[in-house]
Formats: C-alpha cells, structure tokens, sequence
C-alpha cells in the first residue's frame, strides 16, 4: 500500500466532532438504561424522548452562548472583509522575524492570567481563529494557534487563584456547612499549580512549533486537514509572503489601521467586562449607582401563591395555607441609578455575560464597517457569511451541551459522585487524595461546567475531607484542577470542540497532539495535591 493510499483511507476512517458526540450520548444513555433496569437506585434509563430531545435542550441550554458565537463570526466577517485583519497579522509577523516563537510564551502566559483569575474558557472561542491564521502566517500550523488558546487559558483555569465560577462557588457551596476555608491556602496551591502546568505547557507547544516551522512535514495534521488550513488561513500567509518579497510595500492603509485599533478595543472591553471587578473589591466600573429600601404590602394569599410558584418549580415541596387574615411587609433593594459603564447595554462592565457582549460585538461590526469603508450591502454580505461560518461551530457546542442534559435528566453524575464518596471514605491522604483527582476527571467527562461541578460536588466532598481530619482546602484545589485538566481536552465542553472547529482541528488530532502533555499534567496535578494532602492539615 502506497503512501498516498494509506492516507486515504485514514481519512475515512476519520469521524466528525458531531458523530463522537452522538456516540457519547447514545452510549451514556444505554448505560443509563442498563444501569436502571436493574434496580440501581439514584440512576433513570434513559428513554427515547431523553436522547431525542437531549440537542434540542442543549442548544436551549447553550442559547446565548450560541447567540454569541454567531454574532463573533459576523463580527470577524466584517473586519475580514476590510482587509485589515490579513494585513496587520502580515505587518506583525514581518515586525517578528526570526522572532516568531516569542509569541507562544507571552500569548500564553496572558490567557492563563485570565484562566486562573475569571475561569476565562467560552471567552476564548473568538482567539481560536485569530491565533490560528497569525500562526499560520508565521510558519507554523493552526494546531499551535489553539494551544496557545486552550492550553494557556487552561492551565490558568486549573490552577485558579481567585476564579469565581472555580473557587468562588466551591467556596460558596460550603458556606452553609460551617467548615473554614483558607483562601490563603487556596491562592497559594492555585499559584503553584497554575506556573507549573503552564511551564510545562509552554516548553512543549514551542517544542512543536519548532519542529513545524523547520520542517512542514513534521505537523501533527493530516493531508485533508492541512489543505482545509490553507483554504481558510492562506490569505494571512500569502501577505506575510508578499511582505517579505516586496519590503518597502506599504502594508496596511489608514482605514486599516484605524480598524484594527477599533477591533482591539473591541476585545479588550470584553475581557475587562467579563472580569467580576467587585468580588476583587474594584468598584469603578459601578460608580454612580445607587439603590433605596423599598418596602411592599403583602398578603397571606401572595405568599400562598409564591409558595406555589416555588413548588412548581420543584425548590419547595408541600402546600402552604393560613388559616386566618395574614398580612406583612417585604423590604427589599432596588435600583434607581445605574453605574456609567451600564449605559450601552444597562449593565456595568465586570457584570456583562453572553447577551452583553453580544450586543456589544453587533454594535462594533457597525462602527468598523463605517470606519472600513464599507457599502450596505457588502456590509449585510460580509456580516451572513462571518455566522454561516460558525453555523458548524454552534451545532456542535449544542451537541456538546445536550449530553449534559442527559445526565442531569437520568441522574447518573450524582450516583457516581455519591458512591465515589463513600467508596472514599476511611482511606490515608496518600490514597484519598489522587482518588477524589481521578474521580473528578470522570465526573468533568459528565460535568464540564466549573460552577455547576462546584455547587453538586463541594457539598459532598468538602465535608467528607473535614471528617476525615484532610484539608478542605486541598479539596477545593483537587475539585479545580481535575476539572481543568479535563476541560483541556473533554469533547464534552463546547468551548473545546467549538474552538477545535475554528481553527479547522479535528478532535482526534488535538488528542493525538497533546494525549502525552495531558497525562504528564495529570501525573504532575496529582503528586502536587497529594503532598498537599498530607503537609497540610486540617480544620481543627
């Protein structure tokens, strides 16, 4: 068999992100029915209408995530069609010659600060496709692109420090079990979890991209995945070559250059308003707002009726009624002015998520399509085309999220949560601790989502460490980087497959690429927290 046919049939024997995803959901789901057959109390089989309507509630689910991604990909087909994008990567890799691999090191160790600081993971999907075509341009292949993006931002978010939707809500999850929690302990293990994985990540995606960049032939990618590269990157590069043939030709035009100084901003404020500034004591974005004590009449009937609602919504169980005249007052807070950042979408930088910055990249399109130069209607041409392009990318972050919803649905990550927990118990620090980091590797499989990890396992886990006289800040540490070492490579994250998609990666090469680095982290995370373990104590 010749080369050329070999490489053939690997292609078809390659699958798409979409069929290993479906092939997820189908086989949780028969586990799930098994599991439910015979009598395994906790756990639902999952029926028909489960695994039929799991994407469809995923794509709910994933809503304004999905939203936002296609209003990014108009966004970026605008700037696109101005040509400023290709020409200010060209002027960039020209300034960088012979310097290219300084890139991987800054970019990375810059999303990791946003990693370990606000969780920044769905934030990251935009940078895929910029960091793909730069690193093209600069001789190496979009596989480096996306590690700079994942693999920085990542490790950042397995070693949070102060992440809110990490650390925050693990912290948060335990407040009502009266057990102490150390944040000094927690910043310290999150610093060095964070700087080492980093270093480590960092040696080994330049150790590739070097290898790349010397010679072609050594990229990770395959034939069919390399030509779809250069289709979708090969206007970025063809500038940067010309650039170099024809030095003295000017690279980029005034309108250009004003419009990647719009387009930087543009991202800039999206990072600063996804960064939760008042839980770090940063007020400034929220000047200017103030609240009154309102004070409401309130009868037996409207709380009945509240009571109601609630059970309905399954948070109350029972039915309340009063049996004479029942009258009170509810005081609450309510706003009157709003903080002067609030006034473009009615909330205040450091409290926008995805309908925020939405609006926000729809209203930037408009003003760089004014600042490019461009008409009406290579304007609405330019914006279709930037979201038919992400069409693949939103389908496959709702196929991603749907197999979440099945788990919530059947029960299944709180029986292995459960049972995991009690299989845990009585055992020496050496053994606990990489065993509670084995088991939220598996459960982040079926649980990507760091605050929704936090508030169903911290509530179990947390105490289960305290009674066995472990740090429960160990614990915490433990909870976030097993679930951000997952979350490096799970197929269940949307930010993953959709991000991979981008940058025109399919999934098995990303695990073929850093399937080694993975281990070596996890290998690392677990040796860490294990000495942890046993050097701190706990709660007295």
């Amino acid at each position: 068999m010749t080369e050329k046919t070999k490489e053939k049939s690997r292609k078809k024997r390659s699958i798409s992100s979409f069929t290993i995803l479906a092939i997820i959901l189908i086989v949780l789901a028969i586990i799930t029915v098994i599991m439910g057959a015979t009598g395994v109390e906790g756990v639902t089989g999952a029926t028909i209408a489960n695994v039929a309507t799991a994407p469809v509630k995923g794509f709910t689910d994933a809503l304004p995530v999905c939203l936002f991604v296609l209003v990014l990909g108009g966004f970026l087909g605008i700037v696109t069609e101005t040509g400023a994008l290709d020409a200010g990567i060209a002027a960039l890799v020209k300034k960088l010659k012979g310097n290219e691999l300084i890139l991987i090191p800054i970019l990375m160790f810059i999303f990791s600060i946003g990693g370990t600081t606000y969780g920044m993971c769905e934030e990251t999907v935009p940078f895929y496709l910029l960091l793909a075509a730069t690193m093209v341009a600069a001789g190496f292949d979009s596989v480096v692109g996306a590690a700079v993006v994942l693999l920085g931002a990542g490790c950042g978010v397995l070693g949070s420090t102060v992440n809110p939707f990490a650390v925050g809500a693990a912290v948060d999850s335990l407040s009502g079990t009266g057990i102490a929690v150390n944040q000094g302990t927690i910043i310290m293990l999150g610093v060095i979890l964070w700087l080492v994985t980093l270093a480590i990540s960092i040696v080994f995606v330049m150790r590739y991209a070097k290898k790349v960049k010397a010679n072609k032939g050594s990229t990770i990618m395959s034939l069919q995945e390399q030509e779809t590269m250069k289709a979708e990157f090969g206007e970025a590069q063809q500038e940067t070559e010309e650039a170099e043939a024809n030095p003295d030709k000017k690279l980029m035009t005034g309108r250009q250059k004003w419009t990647l100084v719009v387009f930087a901003l543009t991202f800039v404020v999206m990072i600063v308003s996804f960064i939760p500034w008042e839980d770090f004591g940063i007020d400034v974005f929220n000047a200017g707002a103030a609240t009154e004590e309102v004070t409401t009449q309130v009868s037996g009937d409207d709380i009945s009726a509240s009571w109601a609602d609630a059970a309905d919504a399954g948070a109350l169980d029972g039915e309340l009624t009063f049996t004479g005249d029942v009258e009170g007052t509810v005081t609450a807070e309510e706003q009157v002015s709003e903080g002067w950042s609030a006034f473009l979408t009615g909330v205040p930088l450091g409290q926008w998520y995805f309908d925020e910055a939405t609006t926000w990249f729809l209203l930037m399109a408009i003003v760089i399509a004014v600042i490019g130069g461009l008409s009406e209607s290579r304007f609405i041409k330019a914006f279709i085309n930037g979201t038919a392009d992400m069409m693949s990318v939103v389908l496959i972050i709702a196929m991603a999220r749907s197999i979440t919803v099945l788990m919530g649905e059947t029960g299944l990550d709180i029986w292995i949560l459960e049972n995991a927990a009690n299989a845990l118990a009585g055992m020496s620090a050496v053994i606990f601790a990489p065993l509670s980091f084995l088991l939220y590797i598996v459960l982040s499989f079926l649980i990507p989502s760091s605050s929704g990890m936090a508030t169903v396992s911290m509530p179990i886990m947390g105490p289960l460490a305290n009674s066995l006289g472990f740090s429960t800040d160990v614990m915490i540490m433990i909870y976030s980087a097993g679930n951000g070492l997952v979350n490096l490579f799970t197929p269940t994250s949307g930010a993953i497959m959709g991000g991979l998609a981008l940058a025109k990666i399919e999934y098995s090469t990303w695990l073929k690429f850093g399937g080694k680095l993975f281990i070596i982290l996890g290998v690392v995370c677990a040796v860490i927290l294990t000495a942890a373990m046993m050097i701190i104590p706990g709660a007295a």
